[in-house]
């Protein structure tokens, strides 16, 4: 099986890299035909279409990596011209992300409903749509009007070559939750420090770290301050390959905690990338989180309101050193078995190499 990666994305990011990565290790050969996304459209776009001529000809499978909804028509045209299949993996979807999540501008804007048509392309366009959660697939298929056979879930999981399970390393007493991330509302960042705040007046010894920048840091530093929330410890932006450091000297990890919808019906990398270096996992319940894991057997689940039960959590976990190192453990197998680069690799080949064999498209 031979796969053509199309389009503007970054191959350093977690989800690309941990797909390439497990189909190289399940035997399939991977094709570049990127170029560089800081490109004006006007240039980006031709160079592109030529080069996809002949690079994607080689390939059995056309793939759009995550984010890059405005690359699908290109590619659906290239893999028209040469007859491939193409397959999408958007990851979110550019309109919910943008405008509903980030609130970046209201829905009745120009560039709201700009974003929504493009995400109507790059749904509607493709062969297979991928989704990380069953959850989010459902979303996509009402959303877009996708028929089922046209979704399938392929989990975020985590790279096991960077994230390897590690022993605690300790730089000093005392108990140390940690969140990494960029501070996305769905995140939930407010909760933590509300937590935090909670956690501070039951026991001193607890801290929170909070690595990473973005849209609600500010906000969150704020609230710490009035909060009185001084167990808190705001920490900058960590490339990933230093992740794992950050991450060995953490007693408890935490997942996210947003209110949004989108919220809902995702389970991002870093609640994978604890799991794999062995480091147990608080996160909220939902729909989506319980499609992989199981609360008290491979994970902490917080029911609302968060602040108070993350508070519960992590003291109750803190207190319990044997259920700590129970859910470590657990969640490291379950990480390591099926959300893992080989396991997901063989899941993705699979799904590329029926859709490959496949007669026409038929139908939404």
């Amino acid at each position: 099986m031979k796969v053509c990666f199309f389009g503007a994305y970054d191959p350093r990011y977690p989800r690309n890299a941990v797909l390439r990565e497990g189909l190289r290790a399940n035997g399939a050969e991977m094709i570049e035909c990127r170029v560089p996304a800081r490109e004006k459209f006007w240039l980006r776009y031709p160079r592109l279409f030529f080069r996809s001529l002949g690079e994607a000809r080689k390939a059995d499978v056309v793939f759009v990596p995550e984010f890059r909804q405005k690359d699908v028509p290109l590619a659906r045209l290239t893999s028209a011209i040469l007859g491939r299949r193409l397959v999408h993996d958007p990851l979110a979807s550019r309109y919910e992300t943008k405008i509903l999540d980030w609130r970046r501008k209201p829905p009745s804007s120009v560039e709201a409903r700009w974003n929504l048509t493009i995400d109507r392309l790059a749904f509607r366009l493709p062969d297979l749509v991928l989704a990380d959660t069953a959850a989010h697939a459902d979303y996509f298929r009402s959303r877009f009007g996708l028929a089922p056979r046209r979704t399938a879930v392929v989990p975020v999981g985590y790279d096991d070559r960077l994230f390897p399970p590690r022993a605690v390393r300790r730089s000093g007493g005392g108990f140390t939750v940690l969140f990494t991330g960029s501070f996305l509302p769905l995140h939930g960042v407010e909760s933590i420090v509300r937590a935090a705040a909670i956690v501070g007046r039951r026991d001193r010894s607890v801290s929170f770290r909070l690595v990473g920048d973005g849209q609600t840091r500010a906000a969150a530093a704020a609230l710490a301050k009035q909060c009185g929330a001084d167990n808190v410890i705001f920490d900058g932006w960590s490339a990933l390959e230093d992740l794992p450091g950050r991450l060995e000297q953490a007693d408890l990890c935490l997942g996210i905690f947003g209110r949004t919808e989108k919220a809902a019906r995702v389970v991002p990398h870093k609640i994978f990338q604890a799991m794999g270096l062995g480091r147990p996992v608080v996160t909220a319940r939902t729909a989506a989180v319980e499609e992989f894991f199981a609360h008290g057997e491979n994970i902490y689940l917080c029911d609302p309101p968060w602040p108070e039960s993350l508070a519960e959590a992590v003291l109750e976990l803190k207190a319990d050193s044997l259920l700590r190192a129970s859910l470590a453990a657990n969640g490291h197998e379950l990480a390591r078995l099926h959300y893992s680069t080989l396991p997901l690799g063989r899941r993705l080949l699979d799904l590329l190499s029926g859709i490959s064999g496949r007669g026409g498209r038929g139908g939404p």
